[in-house]
């Protein structure tokens, strides 16, 4: 099919995500015919760094020659089968291997097949290990504002980006919110780099007047990506672990988006030394080629749904692709790649480069911040650097950016008024460089 004839079709019957589809009158989407590496190449040949992973998914390049032979030798075996009362060697294998990286004691499994579902069965894992361990009244949860954990009912409901959920406010979950952490604009009149976490006194109180109603506290550790790359300080992580000891509660990470690597380190709470009673994981998981996500805990929240039938103790949550073996099959293979290629180990040269960027793009005047953790940059464009004045949403300023960017070959999809940086952990130096000049030249033809 031409890509003429691919654009018609696609403007008559295809709704995309997250889209105003009327701007497609204007800009309309982008055939992507294949992947190489790092670049996404569109049906006349244009190629473009994927300076975002695809929405975070890619972990190693498009069209990883291991995973593709994965791939195409767990198709030939099979492809799908129930995962209740059934098992395959990929989903043990996966299970195996998460249990022996993630941190702390964290040995038992559940598959999910994405992030909002994953953030669904953590909730309801929670809640239903308070109702059966003698604590019923812990029917709540407490969430952050900037919190991104996805777009089903119950993620939206412990979410705090109003963007995505406050047209739907009437119908979701009833929970506790904390002012999160926004080390751009501290409340507290601190820096992330040598502050003491003085912003976690909001959750603290919360916490200290309605704990024992508090089921658990979800969070994203280290970066509150979909908020704008709101980097914080690991203090935060390690008062919330304590706090969560002292009064009973569950510490959900969500580290759907900045596990594998994406921080510097395999898992976001490793910045802190802590670990999460419920960790959630997928994006990178299967290095961007399939859906698949897991929630995994530990022994003691598994052993309160370890009973007889007739207790009817069971944890009945289910989805039809659950423990996909093509999903599995990649994931294990990706932890392979992890350890066999050393890609943690050798990010130190990426980490850096990216680091560098800082004084290069605050010598724009409308770059507000540059700031970066690991494999993450993200420049958050203002009206007025002195006041850290946002930029009105209605200018679109971060989507003229991303248009300009396009044309010069790099997807930089933003968030509102903030570019970033989340490449494939496999991009090269000067590939990363490429990228940078494209961000630096497209923000100053928008903004001067």
């Amino acid at each position: 099919m031409n890509a003429e004839r691919l654009l018609e079709l696609d403007a008559l019957h295809v709704w995309h995500p997250c889209t105003q589809m009327k701007d497609h009158e204007e800009l309309p989407p982008v055939p992507i015919e294949r992947g190489e590496g790092v670049y996404l190449v569109d049906c006349s040949g244009k190629r473009y760094i994927d300076g975002i992973s695809s929405w975070w998914v890619n972990l190693l390049g498009h069209n990883h020659p291991r995973l593709n032979r994965v791939l195409a030798r767990q198709a030939g075996r099979i492809a799908h089968h129930i995962f209740a009362n059934f098992t395959h060697e990929p989903a043990v294998r996966l299970s195996a291997g998460l249990a022996a990286v993630t941190p702390g004691r964290l040995s038992r499994v559940f598959f999910t097949d994405n992030g909002s579902s994953a953030v669904e069965a953590a909730l309801k894992m929670s809640f239903q290990y308070w109702q059966q361990s003698g604590l019923p009244e812990k029917t709540r949860f407490l969430s952050v504002t900037g919190a991104y954990h996805g777009e089903t009912l119950g993620a939206l409901s412990v979410g705090g980006c109003d963007l995505y959920r406050r047209i739907y406010q009437p119908i979701l979950l009833k929970g506790y919110q904390a002012s999160g952490p926004d080390c751009y604009r501290c409340d507290e009149g601190m820096r992330r780099a040598d502050c003491n976490a003085e912003c976690f006194r909001h959750l603290e109180s919360i916490v200290e007047k309605h704990h024992c109603a508090i089921a658990a506290v979800i969070l994203e550790p280290m970066v509150q990506c979909a908020a704008g790359m709101r980097i914080y300080s690991p203090v935060y992580l390690r008062k919330l672990r304590s706090l969560c000891d002292r009064y009973q509660i569950h510490y959900i990470a969500d580290e759907i988006a900045v596990a594998f690597g994406r921080t510097g380190k395999m898992f976001a709470n490793e910045h802190a030394g802590v670990a999460p009673d419920i960790l959630c994981l997928s994006k990178g998981i299967t290095g961007g080629y399939m859906p698949l996500a897991v929630v995994v805990t530990g022994e003691e929240i598994y052993r309160a749904f370890y009973d007889d039938y007739v207790t009817l103790k069971a944890f009945l949550h289910s989805h039809s692709y659950s423990g996909n073996p093509l999903a599995a099959a990649l994931a294990v293979e990706v932890l392979e790649i992890f350890r066999e290629e050393e890609i943690i180990p050798r990010l130190g040269p990426r980490i850096s480069r990216l680091a560098s960027y800082r004084e290069r793009f605050e010598s724009l005047p409308c770059v507000g911040e540059y700031r970066h953790l690991g494999m993450i940059g993200a420049i958050e464009l203002v009206a007025r650097r002195e006041t850290k004045e946002g930029l009105a949403w209605e200018e679109r300023a971060g989507y003229r950016v991303f248009r300009r960017a396009l044309e010069r070959g790099a997807l930089l999809r933003p968030l509102g008024n903030v570019i970033y940086f989340l490449p494939p952990l496999t991009i090269s130096t000067a590939q990363l460089d490429d990228l940078a000049d494209i961000a630096f030249e497209s923000i100053r033809d928008v903004l001067g």
